[in-house]
């Protein structure tokens, strides 16, 4: 178990310019403006405040604008890197985390602008440079998505 003696046991908040830090995604494809009640080796909350002038709006429907799915998983999948970086410390930061696999993924509602998407990830297990989540995306208490997935950190 990876317990480093910067890892906090409480939750964490970590802001916008802190998670371009940590992760390589940028603008537009940085899904997630917020990370809180970070708790290094366990779970972390990405929020997302949508607004109807979201890129992926303009084609995912103009008259009646969702968020597409793959991007919600890709937005579990940012909340789980920063949740990596945060409990690897410094050394981990800004590198490449591939996806292995997406499990028992499901999208319970359509998300709809204007809204705040709070993203729950959850460590699973790690096993070197694998580690495994489970992620639910939710509308206040209303479950829009939710899956299993997998990852690998690179080493350069």
């Amino acid at each position: 178990m990876i317990d480093p003696p910067s890892a906090a046991k409480q939750g964490t908040e970590i802001g916008i310019q802190r998670i371009m830090e940590m992760i390589p995604h940028r603008h537009p494809f940085l899904m997630i403006d917020k990370v809180v009640d970070v708790v290094a080796n366990q779970r972390a909350t990405g929020l997302k405040d949508l607004s109807k002038n979201e890129y992926y709006f303009q084609g995912h429907f103009p008259a009646r604008p969702v968020m597409p799915g793959v991007l919600i998983i890709e937005a579990m999948a940012q909340t789980a890197a920063v949740l990596v970086v945060h409990t690897l410390g410094p050394e981990s930061e800004g590198k490449l985390v591939y996806f292995m696999s997406v499990d028992n993924a499901r999208f319970r509602r359509p998300v709809f602008p204007p809204t705040k998407l709070e993203i729950h990830v959850t460590k699973q297990r790690n096993r070197g440079n694998v580690w495994k989540f489970e992620g639910r995306a939710k509308v206040g208490e209303d479950v829009m998505a939710e899956a299993v997935f997998a990852a690998m950190i690179l080493d350069d």
